[in-house]
């Protein structure tokens, strides 16, 4: 039988997700959520407990008490600085394993975590393990397809992010006739396309792109879509978005595609 899966658990609607699917195949879990971050409605029907941020050694015990072996990190979790995290005496100790990492990009950091937990005894798994079907597939997934001045955008698009992505700047970018409106940095997408009314340019509509950095730890930070990035794109005055095939996370998989479509709104996975 396998042992109890525990779950750190950020913001939004996966960690439930991943909690279902993980029941659904008969495992147990434990969730530690993240205080500010992870959402009491999401957390409600399964076996959990409220941690703030910095009591790291805190989690590691309930995880150890439950039996946990298995590890996935998921849902979004805003940086802090270190002053803010106040860490217990455990998480101390462990952070001052991860080093400069701490004072790197998201990935440097999210990698040094992930190998401390295993040097910790723990096995960290991505979501993608545990909820097989939640990577987006290759190729158009609504009845919308992207035309030629899209297409050149998503092309853009894919070739911007491979430079920030390899510099650990973001996973996101807007591109409207060829012209990068925004980058994502450490705001996250949803606030990046808030942005783009303002800087919006007359003609076609502009795209999202969405891809994996270079190298990046996938069991911590795979790039996420759902139904609140069509709703956000959509208010931007966007006509689709573009993700990595196989390395982007569906989150509500039918209703994303289900709302794309109510919006006559393209969805593309490519590999880049």
């Amino acid at each position: 039988m396998s042992t109890p899966l525990g779950i750190i658990a950020g913001g939004g609607p996966l960690p439930g997700q991943v909690a279902e699917a993980a029941q659904a195949a008969g495992r147990s879990v434990f969730i530690a959520g993240i205080e500010g971050y992870a959402e009491q409605d999401v957390l409600r029907p399964f076996a959990h407990k409220f941690f703030r941020l910095g009591a790291i050694g805190a989690m590691i015990r309930a995880f150890r008490e439950k039996g946990c072996t298995d590890l996935v990190m998921i849902g979004p979790v805003k940086r802090p600085s270190f002053l803010s995290l106040r860490p217990d005496a455990e998480g101390a100790r462990l952070l001052a394993r991860v080093g400069k990492a701490a004072f790197l990009g998201d990935d440097g950091l999210l990698a040094a975590i992930v190998r401390v937990l295993s040097d910790e005894g723990f096995r960290v798994l991505g979501a993608h393990e545990i909820m097989t079907d939640v990577l987006a597939p290759e190729g158009q997934l609504t009845k919308a397809a992207p035309d030629a001045s899209a297409m050149a955008d998503i092309a853009r698009g894919v070739s911007v992010l491979k430079l920030i992505g390899a510099a650990d700047v973001g996973q996101a970018c807007v591109v409207q006739q060829g012209i990068v409106l925004a980058v994502e940095t450490v705001e996250g997408t949803d606030a990046m396309l808030s942005r783009i009314p303002a800087v919006t340019r007359p003609g076609p509509a502009g795209v999202l792109v969405k891809l994996a950095k270079p190298g990046q730890e996938r069991r911590a930070d795979l790039p996420t879509i759902g139904p609140a990035t069509i709703r956000h794109a959509r208010q931007a005055g966007l006509c689709g978005i573009a993700f990595e095939a196989g390395g982007t996370i569906l989150a509500d998989k039918m209703l994303t595609i289900a709302l794309a479509e109510q919006e006559g709104f393209f969805l593309l996975g490519v590999h880049p």
